[in-house]
């Protein structure tokens, strides 16, 4: 009778160990970004290895500009972690017709994104999510208070006080009215055409429109915005066309320009180089009362490996990702990166807080061109680039700039042959 209580026991004993040893996983997380690792070691691992014993997490970034190259090696070779993190749209999209990420659609924490949050990292025909949509960045305007203030100016919030404001930093001189240059193209495009233009198409109604077919780059929607374009060059100050982004993030935190075109991507870096106040006001609308549009853009998501052996675990992960307690964290811990659910997030940076604001002011949309409009050749992201380039400095008109690029998108894209 001993015996039998005695190898009962062991037995118990050896199964509680077993269990206990089976719940023991670790989850391997790849991502890009490395100069988050802090953040990660500090704040995001304690947090979910707190609420969740058992699971452990060692997140492992590569260098910025060689991830996807690692990252698919590694998962060639099978040796990638478990999670992934996710740049938006097609680089993810491959990854998962590839058979490297995850279904994810069904999973708990993706009940609280909205269709455009969730559109960085699904199919086409958005029937498939394979990341959880973790952070996105919102285009708009900084400025620096001290300069308004002392030139009695107010935020604008129509094109014509955008113009005036302009107008008067111009007349007055202390300031360069606006600091962005042309040298690297993309900042036109991006701080520029894709900031102010949701308003003139209408955000998604506009940007599914073009994906459809429905409307072209020669359309009015798509050429306005060039046309505002048409008239930053007399804005920018001298030798804008040599001056590259980081002198314009240096002439602004510097204090010689009062306004910066821009996303909210800078504020952690701005709150420790600016020595004076900053607002931010959202693209101004064409006329009072018109319904603003923000870019509102994906930046970063994050999904489950295919071939993960812990996938319990890793959806519970990736389920606390789309929590509260995780978009509180990253949003606080990366101010300007604004978490894409629907969960309640308290923001203690103000600028950040600014920005995040206006979601509930003004519709939101992603950049025109990312979503399939760039898969083929000409590019349209990057011929968007140097069309805006050439419309600032006064290389081509607005129409021609159109014409151009629905003349390339045409070339290859069949809803608009």
């Amino acid at each position: 009778m001993k015996r039998t209580k005695l190898v009962g026991a062991l037995l118990a004993s050896t199964l509680i160990a077993g269990a206990a040893a089976a719940q023991d996983v670790t989850l391997t997380i790849e991502s890009w970004r490395n100069d988050d690792l802090a953040i990660w070691q500090q704040q995001i691992i304690p947090a979910f290895e707190a609420a969740h014993p058992g699971i452990k997490l060692n997140f492992t970034p590569s260098a910025p500009a060689e991830y996807n190259a690692v990252l698919n090696s590694k998962l060639d070779a099978g040796s990638a972690g478990d999670i992934i993190t996710c740049r938006p749209f097609d680089a993810s999209l491959a990854l998962y017709e590839a058979g490297h990420l995850a279904d994810i659609s069904d999973i708990e924490g993706m009940a609280g994104f909205s269709p455009v949050a969730k559109s960085g990292w699904s199919t086409d025909d958005a029937s498939v999510q394979f990341c959880v949509p973790m952070a996105s960045v919102i285009h708009g305007f900084i400025y620096n208070k001290d300069a308004f203030e002392e030139l009695g100016l107010e935020e604008p919030t129509t094109e014509a006080e955008f113009f005036a404001v302009l107008d008067a930093i111009k007349e007055d001189g202390s300031y360069i009215p606006m600091a962005m240059g042309t040298n690297d193209q993309w900042e036109a495009a991006t701080m520029g055409y894709n900031n102010i233009g949701p308003n003139y198409w209408k955000g998604e109604e506009g940007r599914l429109a073009l994906l459809a077919g429905e409307q072209s780059l020669t359309d009015e929607p798509w050429v306005a915005p060039f046309r505002q374009l048409a008239k930053w060059g007399d804005y920018l100050g001298d030798g804008y066309e040599a001056q590259t982004y980081p002198d314009s993030q240096n002439i602004f935190t510097l204090g010689r320009a009062a306004i910066y075109p821009t996303g909210s991507w800078e504020i952690s870096g701005f709150n420790n180089l600016a020595d004076f106040e900053m607002g931010a006001f959202y693209p101004p609308v064409q006329n009072a009362g018109d319904t603003c549009y923000i870019s509102d853009h994906t930046d970063i998501g994050i999904g489950m490996n295919a071939a993960t052996a812990n996938p319990e675990a890793a959806t519970t992960f990736l389920n606390w990702v789309g929590s509260s307690e995780f978009a509180t964290i990253f949003a606080n811990s990366l101010p300007g990166f604004f978490p894409l659910s629907d969960a309640p997030v308290t923001l203690e940076d103000p600028l950040a807080q600014e920005f995040i604001s206006w979601r509930d002011e003004c519709e939101s949309t992603i950049r025109s061109t990312y979503q399939v409009l760039s898969r083929g050749t000409p590019n349209l992201e990057n011929d968007t680039w140097n069309a805006s380039v050439a419309v600032i400095k006064g290389d081509e008109s607005p129409e021609d700039a159109g014409a151009r690029l629905q003349a390339g998108l045409a070339s290859w894209y069949e809803p608009q042959q």
